[in-house]
């Protein structure tokens, strides 16, 4: 069966993309991009070999946009300054994307496995040269980067599940917690 014209991995995946940030990552199915696209299933196989791909693809689309957005928010920028302009453009591309956030987390196996992790490499990369003003030794900086990344992601996680239910504001108690975490830094 010949490819459907206008039908391209693009499309499929920019469907599987819509499908992530309104319904969640596991309602991305190929019957749920086919049906989105008003095309039958076994369409979409002369653009993707399967469900597995197109989580792969979804996934390093994701991390692409997410280091998009927060280069963006830290350009010039390094130190105090740009890890917090880092925290709030992470956490402002959750919520505006919460199914692409969800796949940026996610490690499909197989296909794209390399380029999904050139793509995680560089938001690593980023945040080592906004913590270079720390002077910490290579180690330390690795450390660093994964409590920042614990501290931006289970905010996000917790946010989007709802968990933050007491009556205090939700930026205020990032800020805050922004600020403990550079100034033990910088002891």
């Amino acid at each position: 069966m010949p490819p459907r014209p206008g039908l391209d991995t693009r499309t499929v995946l920019m469907a599987a993309v819509e499908i992530a940030d309104q319904q969640g990552v596991q309602a991305v199915t190929i019957a749920s991009v086919a049906a989105a696209l008003g095309v039958r299933s076994p369409s979409l196989y002369n653009h993707i070999r399967g469900l597995e791909e197109l989580k792969a693809l979804l996934a390093l689309y994701a991390l692409e946009q997410l280091y998009s957005s927060v280069r963006e928010a830290v350009e010039g920028l390094a130190g105090k300054e740009g890890l917090d302009r880092f925290a709030h453009a992470y956490i402002r591309f959750a919520r505006l994307h919460p199914g692409l956030y969800e796949s940026a987390q996610l490690v499909p196996q197989g296909m794209n496995r390399e380029e999904i992790e050139l793509a995680k490499e560089r938001v690593v990369d980023l945040v080592l040269q906004l913590l270079e003003p720390y002077g910490l030794p290579q180690e330390d900086a690795l450390h660093a980067v994964r409590g920042l990344r614990s501290l931006i992601h289970g905010f996000a996680a917790l946010e989007q599940l709802g968990g933050f239910g007491l009556p205090l504001s939700v930026e205020e108690s990032l800020d805050f917690n922004l600020r403990v975490f550079l100034k033990g830094l910088a002891q």
